[in-house]
């Protein structure tokens, strides 16, 4: 894992706290996550890989359409 990455962060977060209330991440905790992953301005390969598990999990037909358009630009925009 890269010096600075926020991998283990977002793991944690979104097993501990977004996903363990409800099993689907709200407006606010994807803007966390999104925030963990951008905190040095680049989102690493093991960010990408920790995003990708936690994505893989998200019951998209839950999200918000706000919650929805900004899942689909941050994956398209980060490769994620």
């Amino acid at each position: 894992m890269a010096a600075g990455s926020k991998a283990r962060e977002i793991l944690n977060y979104s097993f501990l706290v977004a996903l363990a209330d409800d099993g689907c991440f709200d407006d606010g905790e994807l803007s966390y996550i999104k925030n963990l992953a951008l905190a040095d301005g680049v989102v690493d390969d093991s960010e990408k890989q920790a995003l990708r598990r936690v994505f893989a999990l998200v019951d998209e037909t839950r999200l918000s359409p706000t919650a929805q358009t900004a899942f689909d630009k941050f994956r398209g925009e980060y490769e994620v």
